[in-house]
């Protein structure tokens, strides 16, 4: 028999799937002592001896020390990630409304520009009462919003 004959007798299925189960648990072990690290350090409650303290138990005993802190503040972990996740979900929504009301002078002064240049391109008003309307549009001193037929003089 060869090498590799050997390895599927030396290796069996039942092997593999131990194997597979205790990669993942050492996995899932290091995900829940970084975020035990990083709570720790995120949390403003915490003074800075607190943290040492905290830390260096993580460190030291580091099954000891992640399971007692998961225990005595696994609820507060949770209350603050939510806090975190909806400062930033507000954070967001401020941003985007900010944004969008200062876009909104000046997607208006681009659509009312592109109504004139519509009735301008059917014939309803010249070239002359065009750029009068055009520069009351970029002026920001014409109503923003009303119909460009109110700009024209006649009313059509």
């Amino acid at each position: 028999m060869n090498a590799q004959t050997y390895l599927a007798y030396d290796f069996p299925l039942l092997s593999a799937f131990w194997t597979i189960l205790w990669v993942f648990l050492w996995i899932m072990w290091f995900v829940l002592l970084f975020r035990v690290v990083f709570d720790i350090f995120r949390d403003d409650d915490l003074s800075g001896w607190v943290k040492a303290g905290w830390l260096a138990l993580c460190i030291l005993l580091p099954f000891l020390g992640v399971f007692v802190y998961v225990i005595a503040r696994g609820k507060g972990m949770g209350h603050r990630e939510t806090a975190r996740a909806r400062a930033q979900q507000q954070a967001l929504d401020t941003y985007i409304r900010e944004t969008a009301k200062g876009d909104g002078e000046r997607r208006s002064s681009v659509d009312e520009l592109a109504r004139l240049s519509e009735i301008r391109a059917r014939g309803d008003i010249t070239d002359e009462e065009f750029d009068r309307a055009k520069e009351l549009v970029l002026s920001g001193s014409g109503p923003s919003g009303a119909p460009a037929s109110a700009t024209h003089p006649s009313g059509r």
